[in-house]
């Protein structure tokens, strides 16, 4: 299974915030504060330099509501959402607003829940980014995120009190989510390439404890706004689901990207053909695999995230079963074994549809009331386990067994999760964004290794609960 910071005097302002590191003479400027800058900033100076090293928002001031308006972002507006409750994401919030089609008053109130969430959201992680040490941040590719979240915000910003209730505006803020989606589509490569390169100034504990954050807000971020896009396209008002920019699936058993009767067990055949075909090219060798326990569970849930998940893992087990057993191969053995309905699991009430469109058809939509509230999937291998002085190790990012040979074997699916089709290869980050993944709505991933022997690995994932 594989900042040294001076004590500088800034006459800048201390409102607008512009993006770090589009000035010509960045580089000349960071000389001077390249000896060591391993110590995080004071508040005061990490914002004069944070506005310093910048260039102005080519940005109107008077908002005209094109869907690409940006307003300028100042300090005080990040403080201030920052130090807002951030709404812990469920299931159930993203389910709540009906079964598409979705009628227009519901669409309303898909896009004002929306909004009250990505500015505190997106304020959130400016604020971490600006937390780390200033010349990580400096990084090329940690910089073009910071300099996204901020993106992202000013084209928040000029809805921030406004309440959506016309179709109009309701299009146009659609538009404003499609776009941020498609700015931070590369989020986690571009971080994972830009803390690999700042190694030599921050720990990598620091870097856990950053990444363990922000990646999983930035996995409820992207699912609040590729959800209200899904559903945008699903209803009664714009009934177009091949035009959405995001995913969004025209079956009965979808309300937005929830699969409300996901069945784990096809999607870990699906996946595990993916993954043969690629460790065939690569070996020569196909690994079998087995799917036991009760195959038509069946629960709601992001089948994205679960794709992402089971493909993770299947490629650890498949390339240690290969090359720990050459040619005698044993196979991969998959339990899909279903939690048993709980009579206390929270009642989640969802409307009925508001027309019959296309695959969403009111009489295919079968009561869910008997599903189980969650599954727990094991994947036993017999590819020699994992050594006691490396299994502590394995959840840490950037750590990795992976070598630059075998960048095809590490080609990852995490366009399929949301993260871009950019691949993580190498870069040690498979296990902890799956874990990521696997605790957003509740669950988790356990290793139990058998050195010499093999692996299970326990994926414990939660649903929605009873859905009506």
């Amino acid at each position: 299974m594989r900042g040294l910071h001076r004590s500088l005097r800034l006459k800048v302002p201390a409102t607008t915030v512009i993006p770090v590191g589009q000035a010509s003479s960045r580089r000349a400027r960071l000389c001077a504060t390249r000896a060591s800058c391993s110590t995080p900033l004071g508040i005061a100076s990490r914002t004069a330099l944070y506005t310093t090293f910048a260039t102005a928002n080519s940005s109107s001031k008077t908002p005209n509501w094109n869907p690409l308006t940006t307003a300028p972002v100042t300090n005080g507006e990040i403080a201030d959402l920052s130090k807002q409750h951030q709404h812990p994401l469920s299931l159930a919030d993203l389910v709540k607003h009906g079964r598409p089609p979705l009628s227009t008053e519901a669409l309303f109130s898909s896009a004002n829940f929306t909004l009250s969430l990505l500015p505190i959201r997106l304020a959130h992680r400016i604020q971490a980014l600006r937390n780390l040490p200033f010349i990580v941040v400096s990084n090329p590719n940690i910089n073009k995120i910071y300099n996204n979240y901020l993106h992202s915000l000013s084209t928040l910003l000029p809805w921030k009190h406004r309440t959506i209730s016309n179709v109009q505006d309701e299009i146009a803020f659609t538009s404003v989510l499609a776009e941020l989606v498609a700015t931070h589509q590369d989020t986690i490569p571009i971080l994972a390439k830009g803390f690999l390169e700042s190694r030599k100034y921050i720990s990598p504990e620091q870097v856990t404890e950053f990444l363990d954050k922000h990646l999983r807000a930035r996995i409820g971020t992207r699912l609040i706004a590729e959800q209200h896009i899904a559903l945008h396209y699903s209803s009664a008002a714009h009934f177009d689901p091949s035009a959405s920019p995001t995913p969004c699936p025209e079956h009965p058993h979808y309300i937005g990207v929830i699969n409300t009767a996901l069945c784990p067990a096809q999607i870990v055949d699906s996946c595990a053909g993916y993954v043969a075909e690629i460790c065939e090219y690569k070996y020569g060798i196909r690994p079998k695999w087995i799917i036991e326990g009760e195959l038509e569970t069946n629960f709601a849930y992001v089948p994205m995230h679960l794709e992402y998940i089971i493909t993770e893992l299947l490629k650890n087990a498949f390339r240690a079963t290969v090359e720990e057993r050459g040619r005698t191969l044993e196979p991969v053995v998959i339990t899909i074994a279903p939690q048993r309905p709980d009579t206390e699991a929270p009642q989640v009430k969802v409307g009925p549809p508001a027309e019959d469109k296309g695959a969403f058809r009111s009489e295919a939509i079968k009561p869910l009331d008997d599903n189980a509230p969650g599954v727990t999937i094991r994947i036993r291998d017999r590819g020699g386990g994992i050594a006691s002085d490396i299994l502590p190790r394995i959840w840490g990012y950037s750590f990795t067994t992976f070598s630059e040979e075998e960048e095809l074997f590490g080609t990852s699916m995490l366009s399929g999760a949301g993260g871009g089709g950019s691949s993580l290869a190498g870069l040690g980050y498979g296990l902890p964004l799956s874990r990521a993944y696997a605790n957003y709505f509740g669950g988790d991933i356990a290793v139990q290794s058998l050195h010499g022997w093999g692996c299970d690995v326990y994926l414990k994932l939660k649903g929605v609960g009873k859905i009506h």
